[in-house]
């Protein structure tokens, strides 16, 4: 994004906040909002600050945009395509789009087929509407080794990474954990499990837009010395997501990840992406939760 777009989505921004805190005074979200006009996020903007929508469910994703942008924030992902306008018209972005499931990835051949379909179809939109990243996967284990899981991976994100190129978009594998057996906290089977895995897919594919998701989370689950890494492997990072560990709740001192050192970490490699909150929040506030978490990662 541009500084003068920038500049432009702040200016909704102000207007935005000063229309949510004239909202009933009972309301909790007004509460939440009577106080990012001057939100460190917006003064500082060395991270670029989104939140994905399923966590937040059954909140409607009109309702989570307004507190983002009011919160000084720069995108709500993983929406579908009917809600992008509604985002533009707040100054956000969807940072990350979505495409194929986790289950059938490019690491099978025989659902390459499949997975290109949906992802040439997400590039596109994604693509027309301006924003940066469509999320990939590898797809379940199911038997294969890691290295002809990571050969099959290879060989489907080269049949689209030069349309990704052609349309400007980025694709970005996400590394999940394979360890625990939870309901979207955790993916057992999953094959890109681990950061080098992701990263030597991108290396064999050998283009500038195919990236990995770094998700925080899923990593210190699977390996931890996350600074390092981010250090480390920085050009091949495309995106990133937040959530507690252990629990993927709130970043909260009842978890045990230090997010300051790791916001600063991602600003110092000069990465101008995206962090999503990819929590799910378990106090009846959670409003209140986003905004601990983008104060916290306002470094």
């Amino acid at each position: 994004m541009s500084q003068k777009q920038q500049y432009s989505a702040w200016n909704r921004r102000q207007w935005l906040s000063a229309s949510v805190a004239g909202m009933a005074c009972g309301s909790k979200l007004s509460h939440a909002a009577e106080e990012p006009a001057a939100a460190p996020a917006e003064r500082r903007g060395r991270i670029l600050q989104s939140v994905c929508h399923w966590c937040f469910r059954p909140m409607p994703v009109e309702e989570l945009a307004r507190a983002a942008a009011a919160l000084g924030m720069h995108s709500v992902e993983l929406v579908d395509p009917e809600h992008w306008p509604l985002l533009k018209e707040m100054g956000l972005v969807c940072a990350i789009t979505s495409s194929h499931g986790f289950m059938r990835g490019l690491n099978h051949k025989e659902h390459h087929d499949e997975c290109l379909e949906k992802l040439r179809q997400s590039i596109d939109a994604t693509s027309a509407a301006g924003f940066p990243n469509v999320i990939t996967f590898s797809g379940m284990r199911e038997g294969l080794t890691d290295e002809k899981g990571l050969a099959n991976t290879v060989d489907g994100a080269k049949k689209i990474i030069g349309y990704a190129e052609k349309k400007g978009v980025n694709l970005c594998l996400e590394v999940l954990n394979s360890r625990v057996d939870v309901e979207m906290k955790g993916h057992p089977g999953y094959q890109a499990d681990r950061i080098e895995w992701g990263v030597e897919v991108c290396r064999r594919v050998g283009s500038p837009r195919m990236k990995i998701l770094f998700d925080i989370y899923h990593t210190q689950i699977m390996q931890g010395d996350l600074i390092t890494r981010i250090q480390k492997f920085s050009e091949y990072i495309g995106h990133y997501h937040t959530a507690g560990v252990p629990g993927r709740n709130e970043l909260d001192d009842r978890q045990e990840i230090q997010y300051p050192p790791i916001m600063k970490a991602i600003a110092e490699t000069g990465y101008r992406g995206y962090v999503g909150h990819e929590f799910i929040p378990r106090a009846d506030d959670k409003i209140a939760t986003l905004r601990q978490a983008v104060e916290l990662c306002d470094v």
